[in-house]
């Protein structure tokens, strides 16, 4: 849903765009800017999450992954399924180890089958 802007800003910083998998909010891209967030890293966290919990926003999942460093941080963002996209929302980093929230429910006839090949 962006406007067309230039690919690059100065400092070398690519845009992302949309495509048939991504959508991308202005306010994403802000804070991508501003957190020095990669439009590749963005998608490996929405890809290959260590923990996914409810979002915040109605209808919105959040992904996180941690960030290996000194300090303890992690990286999360915030996205919704429109059919077979991804709109992303938000990301942001977060100082230090976040408390765990509700995560996502899964179907109690799903943990009956999974229970029954234990």
């Amino acid at each position: 849903m962006l406007n067309k802007t230039p690919k690059t800003n100065f400092g070398g910083w690519k845009y992302p765009e949309d495509d048939k998998k991504y959508s991308w909010t202005r306010h994403v891209v802000g804070k991508m800017q501003y957190y020095r967030l990669s439009e590749s890293l963005v998608k490996r966290i929405i890809r290959a999450p260590i923990r996914v919990e409810n979002g915040v926003a109605e209808n919105t999942i959040a992904c996180m992954i941690p960030k290996k460093s000194k300090k303890a941080e992690e990286l999360w963002v915030m996205y919704q399924l429109q059919g077979k996209r991804k709109h992303i929302i938000t990301a942001w980093r977060y100082p230090g180890v976040s408390p765990i929230r509700d995560q996502i429910p899964i179907p109690q006839d799903i943990l009956n089958e999974l229970e029954g090949m234990i």
